[in-house]
């Protein structure tokens, strides 16, 4: 009888652990918890026409980072150089690093707190790429074809879990 007991605890007991441990493998692979305390730090100059760091560069818009779900600071702005090329611009940001980040400028209003989380993907959106890095200054380019009149937030957007990390309304200038 213990035998027979055995033999069917056996294979229960190693598929449950199979399950058990495909489960934790995948849980790992999708939420990335190390990048919780790994900081990936970028400093980008600001771009350049002839004269140095931002020379001729003219700013047409500003924003303040605000956080939604991860505390998220900085400022953004967007600039163009002289032959017109523009450049979503980074500064001092800070924010937790997390699997899949992306920098999206959207139509979305900027709203605080969880009523603000979940909206960046509603409306229109450009995604400018991956986060380069969740602290410093980085620049991104922006496709001509964006209109500063129709998009007016930018997002740090968590495209694995479809929240936003932080965003800015922009000023036009």
């Amino acid at each position: 009888m213990g035998r027979v007991r055995r033999l069917l605890t056996r294979p229960i007991v190693i598929g449950l652990l199979a399950v058990l441990t495909l489960a934790v493998g995948l849980g790992v692979y999708w939420f990335q918890p190390w990048k919780l305390w790994v900081d990936e730090t970028v400093r980008e100059t600001a771009p350049t026409s002839d004269g140095g760091p931002g020379a001729g560069a003219r700013t047409l818009a500003t924003g303040e980072l605000i956080s939604h779900e991860h505390t998220t600071t900085g400022k953004v702005r967007i600039l163009q150089l002289p032959d017109g090329t523009r450049t979503l611009r980074l500064e001092n940001l800070d924010t937790s690093n997390g699997p899949d980040l992306r920098v999206l400028i959207t139509d979305a209003p900027v709203k605080e707190g969880r009523a603000g989380w979940h909206v960046f993907d509603d409306g229109a959106h450009v995604s400018l790429g991956k986060l380069k890095g969740n602290k410093g200054d980085q620049n991104y380019a922006l496709p001509a074809d964006v209109d500063l009149n129709r998009y007016g937030s930018v997002s740090i957007w968590c495209d694995r879990f479809d929240v936003s990390f932080g965003a800015a309304a922009l000023t036009r200038s």
